[in-house]
């Protein structure tokens, strides 16, 4: 708004002002003043803003106005005396002055009124233009013009140091609000501090409520801490007792042949081999086969039962064949062959001797006359038919346990002898080659046999004539299916036939028949003649038939004696059938579905690799035999004894982490607890008493005694309050709960335990501390195991975050993924965290995983999930990795996944060396393995928790996963995979887990169970 007033001037020297224009603005209001000459040539006005009108000093009222604004034409029509012109320009000139006055002062109050209305709309920066309005408003009339440019002056030097003043209270204004700000910050802060400690009171309040009821179980226990015992061993030898007569060794039975005080249970099953070469049992002309000689003394050299002190022995092994005469053994040898040719053939009479000598058999140095807790072993490898299979048929061996393949039937003594298979295989190691692929389901053949019954002058007694008759009218009838079925040889086998046994000889080469039990569904497994319940022969049979993947079907198996018969359910890998369902075999085998035929086939493989496929699996199998008769624990299996990169003096230095990053200050997820080992050894001497079938069967691990094992039973709901409570926290103390109650316990059907995180690292310090640092203040946190994949030690000024417990960085034997599974012997926990240390988790996922898996021991839970895919575009198909968002997964990456300890043991121990080469091979895939292993043990998917799908490290280096061939080489290591284990244990799932309050509406006071999750 702009106000114009135009002042004239009077003659009079102090108002002199030529051409004086000066201009003053108070937030938009202007004054101008003219000089006299303007102010003559212009009427007399003032612009009052919004009116318009043209206002006269003089002026007192509209009329008058009107009057006024023309002299001129007034004196022309009214004729006044001069006195009265005179007197009238008197009066005029008197108040002109006080008229100029009044203007003044009435446009001074318009600018007042105007200046204050602004000020309460402008900004703050625009307050000290309005400061010296007043002292702008003087008399400027009284003042000459140098004075009045002096005012001026003046006042805009006033102007410009109060505008340096207002900036000055501005800036001084930003501090405070900057202060303010600040304080206020640091009073949200004190906040979060005081609930963050009033919840770490509440978890101390918790952990000594909890210290105080572990006290309590610890007073009222009544049954022992149950631990890896001490060994109880004899220490002297065998007393000498009388020898007995053949018919009292026919009845031998464990109970009374067997001297049960050499073997107590916390002995160990110690056991002592006579050295074949020092102490031979063999007749003049024959000898044990080199091969198996030497092989049996390497094998049961890693047997961890074997001991040196014939003293402390519970049992004695005494290798008494395969006993063959020498110039059979020399034909094997190249360097001999001449000197063989030249030697005589042995006559039927010698051919026929026994090839042990009793003599000496009797005087070994620990017989101690009576032959009690001696085994003989007798293990046929290359002579199947011969009957020096059985060398002891009709001996006298007195109390002495007999091991071998085939037995008459009133020579076998069912639950004191035992029935092995004959090595076939190679000493040990990796067999998977030798295994043909377990789908499909259905092969080209449904059923197939190639034997001719040796010698033949044997006859067949009219029922098994009839049996032949009829599968030779079912491979010829009207069907679809194809069999093959030869009771002849064809090209005929050469075969000495004055020193066989009657019985159903093999066909062709080890290749051929290979070939064709490929091609079969099933392999038809004929008795023995003669009544025998079990031949070197049929057993052949069987190994072949389980090697290939073709499912014995066993004809006449009532009548028969399997391997192992006492520990190993052959209904789950084998059809048993009596001779009398001959006629409905063609039925029974078509009734067969695709999903338990794979398990036939599976479970079939199992068996073979793990007790028949080498000779080392078969030593293992029949000491393990043994000592599952007596009852005795086996050995407990070995731990990698964990080595620190700091030697003994040396001590790492500590930082302090940072303090509630991952956690929300209102939320408890757990109280603080002193580290608390998971209890181990606490069912060794039950549980191959109560779960033997499983152990055998299901886990195919009984050579070895586990601290823990994911199968444990739990306990029914009421043991937990009656009787059995000790180690349980039950939610609210069994009335359950949400938010606080949840918060305070684990509750679940397992008592209190704790969990250990592994971190893989390598030459990423400051990552790996970052990753530790927030593992502070973590609840049930037992350890951090940190294996050091790096040849170069950590740096000597390297901080380590104090997290309040223990960290053991371990060095690494190599550079190797496979190294994130070493047992270690400090990993005290069930609960194994796997981590990467570039993955970052909240506390609360950690938790809430931990208490899923708590759930599912024996599966692997965790967080990135990932799915195998076939590859449609392949005509020989092939399996695919996949890491994209899908509703199906397979897969639970290892980088942030919970698993047992047991598969720790299993992964370094009993998985195929061919596997973790290949992870070496690649430096990847040890994740993809591990999946593997557990899907192929259980039968079962993993477990995925919470919606992560990936993690991302922005300030990490590059990691092996971000390789252009990363995905490549897992293409290729899930079909390896493939082909090692037969088939594809992954299965797939549809699910995830998520907190059970998860997108539940509860009531306001009221807490879900985690707040995010």
């Amino acid at each position: 708004m702009q106000i114009t007033c135009t002042l004239k001037c009077s003659p009079e020297p102090r108002c002199q002002l030529k051409e004086l224009n000066s201009q003053i603005s108070v937030n938009k209001c202007v004054i101008s003043v003219r000089s006299r000459a303007e102010a003559d040539a212009m009427p007399p006005a003032y612009d009052l803003g919004h009116s318009g009108e043209a206002y006269h000093p003089l002026d007192t009222g509209s009329a008058g106005g009107k009057d006024a604004s023309a002299p001129n034409s007034t004196s022309a029509q009214i004729r006044h005396p001069m006195g009265m012109r005179t007197s009238w320009m008197r009066m005029f000139r008197r108040y002109k002055l006080p008229a100029v006055l009044l203007m003044f002062l009435l446009l001074v109050s318009c600018l007042a009124y105007r200046i204050l209305s602004t000020e309460q709309d402008a900004p703050p920066l625009d307050l000290h233009r309005s400061s010296p309005l007043l002292d702008a408003y003087e008399d400027f009339s009284a003042m000459r013009a140098g004075d009045l440019k002096m005012r001026i002056e003046e006042m805009v030097r006033i102007k410009s140091t109060v505008s340096v003043e207002l900036r000055e209270l501005e800036s001084r204004r930003q501090k405070l609000q900057s202060d303010i700000s600040q304080y206020n910050q640091k009073i949200e802060e004190l906040k979060q501090e005081l609930l963050r400690e009033q919840t770490e009171l509440e978890r101390l309040k918790i952990s000594v409520e909890q210290a105080q009821v572990a006290q309590r179980e610890a007073v009222q226990r009544n049954t022992p801490d149950l631990a890896l015992p001490r060994s109880l061993l004899p220490n002297t030898l065998p007393r000498k007792m009388n020898s007995i007569s053949g018919g009292m060794a026919a009845s031998c039975e464990m109970h009374n042949c067997f001297n049960h005080s050499r073997c107590s249970l916390t002995s160990g099953f110690p056991v002592y081999l006579y050295d074949p070469d020092e102490h031979s049992v063999q007749r003049k002309g024959y000898d044990i086969d080199g091969f198996l000689k030497t092989t049996l003394k390497q094998t049961l050299g890693y047997n961890a039962h074997i001991v040196k002190d014939p003293k402390h022995a519970c049992i004695y092994l005494v290798l008494v064949g395969e006993a063959l005469l020498e110039q059979d053994l020399l034909r094997n040898n190249r360097y001999a062959a001449q000197e063989a040719e030249h030697q005589q053939p042995s006559t039927p009479s010698q051919a026929n001797d026994c090839p042990v000598d009793l003599e000496k058999l009797y005087s070994l140095p620990y017989w101690g006359g009576d032959g009690r807790n001696h085994v003989l072993l007798n293990l046929a490898r290359r002579d199947l038919t011969s009957h020096r299979t059985n060398p002891l048929y009709k001996q006298n061996t007195m109390r002495a346990i007999v091991v071998q393949s085939a037995f008459e039937r009133d020579q076998f003594r069912a639950g004191y002898d035992l029935i092995v298979p004959p090595i076939l295989g190679p000493p040990g190691g990796d067999v998977w080659q030798e295994c043909a692929g377990m789908v499909p389901a259905r092969r080209k053949y449904l059923l197939s046999y190639q034997g001719e019954l040796r010698p033949k002058q044997s006859g067949l007694n009219p029922l098994d004539a009839f049996i032949l008759e009829h599968l030779a009218d079912m491979a010829k009838g009207a069907t679809q299916d194809q069999f093959v079925l030869q009771f002849q040889c064809i090209p005929a086998t050469e075969q000495q036939e004055g020193d066989s046994l009657p019985d159903w000889t093999l066909c062709g080469s080890d290749s051929s028949r290979r070939q064709l039990l490929k091609d079969s569904t099933f392999s038809l497994i004929l008795p023995p003649l003669n009544g025998r319940v079990s031949s070197t022969l049929m057993l052949a049979r069987i190994y072949e038939a389980l090697r290939s993947g073709a499912v014995p079907v066993i004809l006449g198996a009532d009548e028969l004696r399997l391997p192992y018969a006492e520990t190993l359910d052959w209904r789950r890998s084998a059809i048993l059938l009596p001779k009398a369902r001959i006629t409905e075999l063609h039925f029974l085998l078509r009734a067969v579905q695709d999903v338990d035929l794979l398990l036939l086939r599976r479970q079939g493989r199992l068996i073979w690799e793990r007790y028949l496929s080498s000779v080392q699996a078969t030593v293992d199998t029949v000491i393990a035999s043994l000592r599952d008769r007596l009852g005795i624990p086996p050995r407990p299996v070995p731990s990698v004894i964990a080595q620190s990169v700091f030697n003994s003096t040396f001590i790492p230095l500590k930082s302090d982490p940072p303090v509630g990053l991952d956690t929300e200050p209102e939320e408890s997820l757990g109280p603080i607890e002193p580290p608390y080992p998971s209890p181990a050894f606490r069912r060794n001497y039950t549980i191959l008493r109560m779960q033997a079938k499983e152990a055998w069967n299901d886990w195919l691990d009984p050579f070895y005694l586990y601290p823990q094992l994911p199968f444990d039973p739990a306990l029914p709901s009421e043991a937990k309050f009656m009787g059995s409570h000790t180690g349980f926290r039950p939610i609210g103390k069994g009335l359950g709960g949400a938010g606080k109650e949840f918060g305070e316990s684990l509750g679940g059907n397992y008592p209190r335990e704790q969990f250990t995180i592994v971190m893989l690292t390598y030459e990423r310090e400051q990552v790996l501390m970052d990753s530790l640092g927030r593992l502070y203040g973590l609840p049930y946190l037992h350890k951090v195991v940190v294996v050091w994949n790096s040849p170069k030690p950590p740096l000597d000024d390297l901080r380590w975050p104090d997290i309040g417990v223990p960290v053991a960085v371990l060095r690494a034997p190599r550079n190797s993924l496979n190294n994130r599974f070493l047992p270690f012997d400090v990993i005290e926990t069930e609960a194994v965290l796997s981590v990467d240390d570039d993955a970052h988790l909240r506390h609360d996922e950690i938790l809430f995983g931990f208490r899923v898996w708590r759930e599912h021991r024996d599966r692997v839970v965790g967080f990135p999930g990932r799915y195998h895919a076939w590859d449609l575009g392949n005509p020989n198909g092939q399996w695919h990795y996949n890491s994209n968002y899908s509703c199906e997964l397979s897969m639970v990456l290892t980088g942030a996944a919970f698993v047992h300890k047991y598969y720790l043991y299993l992964y370094t121990y009993h998985l195929p060396q061919a596997i973790r080469d290949k992870v070496d091979e690649y430096m990847n895939c040890e994740d993809i393995a591990m999946n593997f292993l557990v899907s192929h043990i259980t039968r079962k998917p993993p477990v995925k928790v919470t919606s992560r799908w990936t993690f991302r490290c922005p300030g990490c280096p590059v990691s092996l996963s971000e390789d252009d061939t990363h995905f490549q080489e897992r293409h290729k290591c899930i079909n390896f995979f493939s082909r090692v284990f037969g088939y594809t244990p992954l299965l797939n799932t549809q699910y995830r887990a998520d907190s059970i309050l998860f997108k539940t509406r509860i009531p306001h006071d009221k807490q879900k169970c985690f707040k995010y999750i």
